[in-house]
Parts: structure tokens; sequence; C-alpha cells
């Protein structure tokens, strides 16, 4: 199986190609240029590993959570390319590939959501895939838990941008914390593969990000009713 995956569901853009479980990757921090990288970073690896696009089985996208720009960046042109190509496409989850990047069983993923809120999941291994424990979730930190038992790990950036909050009240239940981890396209292509290989894939045109956000911005006085509540 050969395919694309793409993530620029954060400050990171990334890009993949897994060949027949053989990965080629790119990776830059973007800040705000998601868009002029992308598609010279595809171009590049499709050079590089010989393929055309029309060669690939599918391609797989970061379909959140995540940015709200970053989110939609990757999943219009994971349309614009499947289309073209006439290739089937798959959402991953970014938090499942944060869990993927670790050697533990069972993982809590925390992405920072700015606002003073965070992305989070919590999974555990069950086979070469994952069972997801806790649905992802946009919640204050102070909402972050996970089941008791076993060794959790955690995972994510959330836990050094709200690290004040989640580090005390998880101190018990973590037996580690890994927060360098980020979504990222590499880590993505072995979840996309075995989407693919369960018949996930699908019509480019029914492509579409991952939003638990409602609203992209709050006010001051919002953000502190929230809190409050």
């Amino acid at each position: 199986m050969k395919l694309l995956v793409i993530d620029t569901s954060t400050e990171w853009c990334s890009a993949a190609l897994w060949l027949d479980g053989r990965i080629l990757a790119r990776r830059v921090l973007a800040e705000q240029r998601h868009s002029s990288l992308l598609l010279p970073m595809v171009d590049e690896l499709l050079r590089e590993s010989a393929t055309a696009l029309v060669q690939l089985d599918g391609i797989g996208y970061g379909a959140g959570p995540g940015s709200f720009t970053g989110l939609r960046i990757a999943c219009a042109v994971t349309q614009g390319l499947a289309l073209g190509a006439d290739l089937p496409v798959v959402g991953v989850s970014t938090l499942e590939s944060i869990a993927e990047q670790t050697a533990a069983d069972q993982v809590l993923a925390v992405l920072d959501a700015r606002m003073a809120e965070v992305y989070w999941a919590a999974y555990r291994r069950s086979g070469t895939g994952w069972q997801c424990v806790t649905e992802p979730a946009l919640a204050l930190p102070e909402s972050v838990s996970v089941s008791e038992g076993g060794d959790w790990v955690g995972a994510g950036n959330g836990f050094i941008a709200l690290g004040a909050v989640l580090r005390p009240r998880l101190a018990a239940h973590l037996t580690r914390i890994d927060d360098t981890l980020m979504p990222d396209a590499a880590a993505m292509a072995g979840l996309a593969a075995r989407a693919f290989e369960r018949g996930e894939g699908m019509d480019a045109a029914l492509a579409a990000p991952i939003y638990l956000r409602d609203k992209v911005a709050l006010t001051i006085d919002e953000r502190r009713a929230k809190r409050s509540a």
C-alpha cells in the first residue's frame, strides 16, 4: 500500500509517504506558512520516492482536533489532490497520532487548544492499534482525567501550556510525561494504512475536519464565565 499523509493541525507542517511500511517524511515549524509550505513538501517527497500521485492508493490527513485554519488547509489540500488523482481519503485523529509516538500501552494525549483550554483523549493499545477509552474533547484542564489502574503516560504540549494545572492533578496517575510530542504526518501514516485496510477510505468530497470548538473566539467576559461555571 502506498499513501500520502499530511498534517497542518498545529504550528507544525508535516507530510509523509507510506510505501508498503517504509516511511519518508518532512516536518517544519511553519507558524502561519502552511499553505505555502505543504505542496512543495509533498512534491519533494513524491520526487524523492519516484512516485506519481496517481500511483498512490489513498491520502490520509490530520482531521483534528487542532487549529481551525490548519484543519481547513489539510482538508482542502487533501480534497484537491485526491479528486485530481481519483483517490480515496481517510481522516486521522491528531490526538491518536500523539499516542502512536509513545511506546506506552495507555496514553493520555493532551494538546494545547489555546484560550486556556485543551484537546484531550485517552487511549489504550489494542493489538496493532488503539482503543479510545475517552473520546476527544475540548475542555478546561481541570476536567482532564484518566481511569485508575494501569500505567498511564501523558503526552502532548498541553502539559507545557497548562502544566501548572495538569501536572499536579494527574501526577498520581501518570508514570511519565512527554510534552514534546505533537501531531505528525509520519506518526499518522501507520494509522492511515490500518484505516484503509479496515475499509474506512471514503470519497474525497466527504472529507471533513473534526471541530470541537463551536466558537473560534470568546470574549474576555465569556472566558471568565466559562471558567467560573
